[in-house]
């Protein structure tokens, strides 16, 4: 499938990304978890909680298109999380990898997780999804559906999947825009930021 699929609203942008295949640099996975995430108030999605809320600047400049680029950034300056740019270009929308299913090359995954690591928690979670797959900070922009990058991105059909809040954001904690393929031994659990108002009380 090629990248003029993917330009979509976060929302169906997330849905149609579960089940894609993702390869970084010898090791391939499957997509199982992924959260949405919108704009700036000014435009079509507004989201509190994304890193494009208050406009372009620096690397969130690649939020805003076009689609099929990867944004990457670190979380609490440590760990390196990556984005599938979803909206259309010049308007901000992006969806975050949380968790993927290693299927192969499990041995360089391993390698970069740690020997103690089990096969379904290589890719759990945002950062060690990118540490699994090699995805680093220097991958900002890149094209995930051109064949000569080094991460690479191919879509398939859309499955059923599972909503509910996002993992950790202290705005619009309320949103059901995490998505996870049910049954899945990779998927991450829920966790409520501790700086969110109490649930029913954030949009």
């Amino acid at each position: 499938m090629t990248a003029n699929l993917l330009p979509a609203e976060p929302l169906r942008a997330a849905r149609r990304l579960l089940g894609a295949a993702l390869v970084g640099r010898g090791v391939s996975a499957m997509i199982v978890e992924v959260e949405a995430y919108g704009g700036p108030p000014d435009g079509p999605w507004p989201d509190a909680a994304s890193h494009s809320f208050r406009g372009r600047r620096g690397r969130n400049t690649v939020m805003f298109g076009p689609a099929g680029r990867l944004y990457t950034y670190r979380s609490h300056g440590i760990h390196v999380c990556a984005n599938v740019v979803c909206g259309f270009d010049g308007v901000a929308g992006a969806v975050l990898l949380r968790a993927a299913a290693v299927e192969s090359g499990l041995d360089i995954a391993g390698d970069r997780r740690g020997d103690s690591v089990r096969p379904a928690a290589l890719a759990r979670g945002p950062g060690n999804l990118c540490s699994a797959l090699g995805i680093t900070m220097d991958d900002n922009g890149i094209d995930l559906f051109d064949p000569h990058s080094p991460v690479q991105l191919s879509l398939s059909e859309e499955r059923e999947s599972v909503e509910g809040p996002r993992v950790g954001v202290s705005q619009a904690a309320d949103r059901p825009w995490r998505f996870w393929l049910p049954g899945r031994p990779e998927v991450s659990l829920y966790r409520r930021s501790p700086r969110a108002p109490a649930p029913g009380q954030s949009d």
